[in-house]
């Protein structure tokens, strides 16, 4: 029995292998493909009166998507989904950095405090960011009883509260792919660059942060695809002033009833992904 268990397990044979990975294979069929591939297919039909799906194919879906009332959409998702991507970078670099180089017997520990978002549900998060920046928060307490403002501001339902939840949910993105690549910088090369007269910083600049670059792509585009589709924390924290990608797929679905329509902007964001993944893997194998 541990001799056929080793034997399968070792995957010496083709069999073993397409065994070991079926699991996995039919997991991924069944709750990823399938539903994309009827999403896409959903996405070339009508809408018909009341909800009802007409089975008439066109590509009227798609034109729609990019009519010039969406546009502002468009335009507000790619500005904050880049501005979180931009201040995840500038915040997980460092943070990234330190763990590896700096943080020795801590590092495990503070990679666990990391994940701390991961731990609890993204619900009670905002709305724990809610009690954080209300009028009468711990935010604005704070600032008024350290003689910052005389009186309360609003924080919340704005631009501010939007990004800072962005960055709060997805920082863990960026630093994991960051800290990956810096782990597997060689001690040798920055120690040779010490030994040729580089400077802490020279040796940075030209040793550490050209061989982090496919870490720094990596987790650029786990930041920044996420957050084109993410509608929870504008719905809890921005308010209906500030709508983005994902909320319009949502009402879609939830609200308006137009399914063929929300499938062709998911199709699109879907395909946004795709490509983004596929140009990320020819510009690594480059």
């Amino acid at each position: 029995m541990g001799k056929a268990l080793s034997w399968l397990l070792g995957g010496r044979k083709p069999l073993a292998s397409h065994l070991l990975l079926a699991p996995a294979s039919l997991w991924l069929i069944f709750l990823l493909v399938i539903p994309a591939g009827g999403l896409i297919v959903l996405s070339f039909a009508k809408n018909g009166p009341y909800g009802a799906i007409v089975w008439e194919f066109g590509l009227h879906n798609y034109a729609r998507a990019f009519d010039p009332k969406y546009l502002p959409v468009l335009f507000r998702t790619f500005a904050f989904a880049a501005a979180t991507t931009v201040v995840c970078l500038v915040l997980g670099y460092p943070l990234a950095y330190y763990l590896t180089f700096r943080a020795g017997r801590w590092r495990n520990a503070l990679l666990v405090g990391l994940m701390v978002p991961f731990w609890s549900s993204c619900l009670v998060a905002y709305y724990s960011w809610m009690i954080v920046l209300g009028k009468e928060g711990l935010l604005n307490t704070a600032l008024i009883r350290f003689g910052f403002l005389s009186e309360p501001i609003g924080f919340l339902y704005t631009p501010f509260a939007i990004l800072l939840g962005l960055v709060y949910f997805y920082l863990p993105f960026t630093v994991l792919p960051l800290y990956a690549s810096l782990d597997k910088v060689p001690r040798s090369v920055i120690e040779a660059a010490y030994d040729l007269g580089a400077g802490r910083w020279t040796a940075f600049w030209k040793v550490t942060l050209p061989l982090s670059l496919p870490g720094v792509v990596a987790g650029c585009i786990l930041t920044f695809i996420p957050c084109l589709g993410d509608f929870l924390t504008v719905e809890i924290l921005g308010g209906p002033r500030y709508y983005l990608l994902g909320n319009l797929i949502s009402n879609q679905f939830m609200m308006a009833q137009d399914w063929p329509f929300g499938s062709a902007l998911t199709s699109l964001l879907l395909a946004g992904l795709v490509g983004g993944l596929w140009l990320y893997q020819r510009w690594e194998k480059a």
